[in-house]
């Protein structure tokens, strides 16, 4: 049905009870599946077991304010009372129901109250503006919309188009709790504007009593719908089953070395691959979620040293708030242990590494796809480099490593299908398969089977494996993917904008490097013939057209794009002139620091 994600064919196997003759191929005689010895895989069982096993035990607390935690006991009620108000509402298997929220307490309850109501949870990325809202809500046909409140108005306007468009709306739910007090601009949102309901009011009235939760009958069936983040001009939507799921959160909890009861804090966003799966990974070890709304350097040290967490994670932007947290901001950690960090987006620079051993906190640096459920490979860290200098340390830990226990990984020829050399200078795809590779993309069969065509899911990525461990290390990215903080920014997509100026005749972009968000995008423009384009306001018309961190935060007006016989632009010179700029947090440094000494006029033109 058109109004429900399947996402998969038919399964042509079936579960024969006891009594039935066993079927299926590798059967032995005498063999059977039954209730006894099989049940589908699905996160969902690591809450009921929490709630159990650490039934007084925090689960879930807001790292700023004095609320105090959840246990597990509570959050399983909570959870079971919720997913009966989805069923009140008319939810029933495969709907949509959408979260468009940051890092919130009611995010960690949404992510089992949805799958529990039989539902498939679609957490939409949280700096979206409302053109693109209203695009994913009306693609994913939700039936219910929760809004946190300092998103409420973007998401208003996302309705508007929606209606606008003669979609219809879903039922929407205000969460009301702000953990600052306060949304990004600074004002108060009304509670209950433009909802018809209320979280912690749905939460109370809960269902029928008798409303038991809905487990999948197939661990094959989704449970997730997430959706890329650009790497294309149109985000596609995947879909993550029950199995992958459940398989991908116990690796997860596994590389990232996760013991029992972890306090876990959330500067990974949980709309972005639910996670990383960390979403239901922390329940598997009945730890605690440690919610942080705004992420900043002062908020990490502060939660890290009031809560006492001992993972977290992060792109290559979060080490950089850390390293780079003025010393009044600073914390000390938990005594006698690091904070675990794993990273992922972009390799982190060297010197990130260095200061954040020299801090206690332990970099674990990995990598993956919206379509491996999140991080897919692990730089796995071998005793014996301990002991080599510092620089070849961070090169090792830089690089994309091997993959985890749920898949497996190997760079190949695209076209033959070969697997490359491990000399360190052959370039070939990233490829994926195995139990933690998505089942498909939401309403696109084609784009499905050209992803996965050849039995490996290809990801686009360029790289080499590296000579003696046959470690993997990226070099490109095939489809010019900008990288920045750790958000996929389609320069298709920003090129588009560009080309809606009046003044712009031409238009390419590419990523700068830039110290703390990674790369930025870089755009180069031509104007048309007897026009002026002024950078300054090229910048300031893509704002007002695609989210912030899409728009290029340079502009550089050039007579001509360099180009191919065929009349293709040539990115890879682009990106060379872009590379020969420098980073442009460190440009706009060297820019104070020259204010600050002319200023100070001791020290006049020394920097």
């Amino acid at each position: 049905p058109t109004t429900s994600v399947t996402g998969l064919a038919p399964c042509s196997r079936t579960s024969p009870c006891a009594s039935s003759p066993p079927t299926g191929r590798g059967m032995m005689e005498g063999a059977v599946l039954c209730a006894a010895n099989h049940a589908p895989l699905t996160p969902l069982s690591f809450l009921d077991r929490s709630a159990l096993v650490y039934p007084d035990r925090p689960a879930v607390v807001a790292a700023a304010g004095d609320a105090p935690a959840r246990t597990w006991r509570e959050t399983r009620a909570r959870c079971l009372r919720l997913a009966a108000a989805l069923a009140g509402l008319g939810v029933q298997r495969r709907h949509v129901v959408t979260v468009f929220a940051q890092n919130v307490p009611a995010m960690c309850e949404l992510h089992f109250a949805v799958p529990m109501a039989g539902a498939v949870i679609c957490a939409l990325n949280s700096r979206l503006d409302a053109a693109m809202a209203s695009v994913l809500l009306r693609h994913s046909e939700a039936r219910v919309l929760f809004v946190d409140a300092a998103l409420l108005g973007v998401a208003r306007e996302a309705l508007r188009l929606l209606s606008d468009a003669g979609a219809t709306p879903p039922v929407v739910v205000l969460i009301t709790e702000l953990l600052d007090g306060c949304d990004d601009e600074g004002s108060t949102p009304s509670p209950g504007a433009s909802a018809e309901h209320e979280y912690e009011a749905l939460v109370s009235r809960g269902g029928p009593p008798e409303f038991a939760a809905r487990w999948p009958a197939d661990e094959n069936e989704p449970i997730a719908l997430n959706y890329t983040s650009g790497t294309t001009s149109r985000p596609k939507g995947v879909i993550y089953s029950h199995r992958g799921a459940y398989l991908n959160s116990l690796a997860a909890v596994l590389l990232n070395d996760m013991p029992s009861m972890p306090v876990y804090l959330w500067t990974v966003p949980m709309f972005h691959c639910n996670g990383w799966c960390m979403a239901w990974g922390v329940a598997a070890q009945g730890g605690t979620n440690v919610c942080l709304r705004k992420v900043t350097g002062a908020a990490i040290f502060d939660a890290v040293s009031r809560h006492g967490v001992t993972h977290m994670g992060g792109a290559p932007t979060v080490l950089g708030m850390i390293v780079h947290a003025a010393p009044e901001e600073r914390r000390p950690l938990p005594a006698g242990r690091k904070v675990a960090v794993m990273t992922g987006g972009a390799p982190p620079p060297p010197v990130v590494l260095f200061r954040m051993e020299a801090l206690g906190f332990l970099v674990i640096h990995s990598y993956g796809l919206t379509e491996t459920y999140g991080p897919a490979t692990v730089c796995t860290w071998r005793p014996e480099w301990d002991a080599l200098p510092a620089g070849e340390r961070a090169a090792i830990k830089a690089r994309q490593g091997l993959h985890h226990l749920g898949l497996e990984v190997d760079v190949k020829d695209p076209a033959t299908m070969r697997s490359v050399p491990a000399d360190g200078a052959t370039m070939g795809e990233v490829m994926f398969r195995g139990n933690t590779v998505m089942s498909g993309y939401y309403k696109d069969a084609a784009a499905t089977a050209e992803a996965l065509a050849g039995g490996w899911f290809r990801s686009g990525d360029l790289a080499v494996r590296v000579p003696g461990d046959g470690y993997v290390k990226i070099r490109d990215r095939s489809k010019d993917i900008i990288i920045s903080g750790g958000e996929n920014i389609s320069t298709i997509e920003v090129e588009a904008a560009l080309f809606a100026h009046p003044a712009v005749a031409e238009a390419a972009v590419v990523g700068r490097p830039d110290e703390h968000w990674g790369e930025t995008p870089c755009a180069f423009v031509v104007a048309k013939k007897g026009e002026r384009v002024e950078p300054e306001e090229v910048v300031a018309f893509c704002r007002g057209r695609l989210p912030r961190y899409m728009a290029p935060r340079t502009v550089v007006v050039v007579e001509e794009l360099p180009k191919t016989a065929t009349g293709k632009v040539q990115k890879f010179a682009l990106r060379d002139k872009a590379k020969a700029m420098g980073s442009l947090s460190t440009s706009k440094i060297r820019v104070r620091q020259v204010c600050l000494y002319n200023c100070d006029g001791t020290k006049k033109n020394k920097k």
